[in-house]
């Protein structure tokens, strides 16, 4: 069993089930960049590594117009029709 532990309230820890693995990835990758400062470095070296490690996947890159409003819904209906998963970027 593997322990999650919630970073907004560790007073109470609650489990949860991890997914199975099928042990491959495979499809199309999104990388949304929220705007926020050296997020596109992150994505850059996710991307590279991605591209690196798992040769048969996809990567889509995306960005938000700013950071200050939520993802426009546009955007959030292009990447689910786009993408198998998606990766924001949250670094600053």
């Amino acid at each position: 069993m593997t322990l999650i532990l919630d970073p907004t309230d560790e007073r109470v820890p609650v489990e949860r089930q991890i997914t199975p693995r099928t042990g491959t990835v495979s499809g199309v990758v999104g990388l949304m960049d929220i705007r926020k400062p050296r997020g596109n470095i992150l994505l850059d070296e996710l991307e590279a590594l991605i591209s690196d490690k798992l040769p048969g996947v996809e990567v889509r890159r995306y960005a938000k117009p700013t950071f200050t409003k939520p993802c426009p819904d546009d955007l959030r209906t292009q990447m689910k029709a786009e993408c198998d998963f998606v990766i924001e970027a949250l670094a600053d």
